[in-house]
């Protein structure tokens, strides 16, 4: 007689052993030869991809007629237009250079000392008083301390340094921005060339007096907060340099 019980065996458990903290003994390479999964052939069976086809056969109608033609399935447009049109970028705002938000560096403080990468004053040390609307940053030197006047400055040309004064007091005349270190256009005369073998020189264009007020004004504010500090002033007569085996990225200023 057959027996209908069913046969007890062993319960399926992992071949992997446990740590504690659930970390696994063998490594991912010991499991593949322990789980003698190099003796099953995995086939992996890859379905064809049917291209549609670009052309549709059609009869041709008519009582004369009788043959077919190829008919493209997706039509081509009818117009092409002479120039090519610029496409809108949906993933830009559509704002002029002028709107941006222009962030400094977490470094860059009214007041702190900076040093100058570039420029007519490459290597000054001058004071951060202001960002303006463009981004830049109004620095001045002062000008009786070491000849750097009031000008724009790009970000990126300047190094920061731990050097630092108070300016919360300085008043700065509110109609310094952008458009005052603005150059006035010059007039070029229509014709001829002339002006090429023209060998006279140009008379140098003095400095409007406003300007001149406006600096004497922010010098005298800053001249007794730089007196206050300590070889500060000596500080900011003296021009940066880099001698042998100095490096700028392993420096601290």
């Amino acid at each position: 007689m057959g027996d209908d019980t069913p046969k007890k065996g062993k319960k399926h458990s992992s071949r992997q052993k446990w740590l504690t903290g659930g970390i696994p003994r063998y490594s991912k390479s010991q499991m593949y030869k322990r789980a003698a999964k190099y003796k099953r052939k995995h086939v992996v069976v890859k379905k064809e991809k049917v291209k549609p086809p670009k052309f549709i056969e059609k009869p041709i109608g008519g009582e004369k007629n009788g043959g077919t033609r190829q008919v493209r399935v997706n039509k081509g447009p009818k117009y092409y237009p002479t120039e090519d049109r610029p496409r809108n970028l949906h993933n830009r705002k559509k704002q002029c250079f002028n709107e941006h938000k222009h962030t400094l560096r977490p470094s860059l403080t009214p007041g702190t000392v900076l040093i100058l990468l570039c420029g007519r004053f490459k290597g000054k040390r001058v004071i951060f008083l202001k960002q303006l609307k463009s981004g830049s940053l109004l620095i001045t030197g002062p000008i009786k301390v070491n000849g750097v006047p009031m000008r724009r400055m790009n970000p990126i040309y300047v190094i920061a340094t731990s050097t630092k004064i108070d300016v919360s007091g300085v008043k700065i005349p509110k109609h310094i921005n952008d458009d005052y270190f603005k150059k006035p256009a010059e007039k070029k005369g229509k014709g001829g060339g002339d002006e090429i073998f023209d060998t006279e020189k140009k008379e140098k264009k003095e400095l409007p007096e406003e300007r001149k007020n406006d600096q004497k004004e922010v010098d005298s504010q800053l001249l007794p907060l730089i007196d206050q500090t300590e070889h500060l002033k000596g500080y900011l007569k003296m021009p940066f340099s880099l001698r042998t085996h100095q490096y700028p990225h392993k420096m601290v200023f």
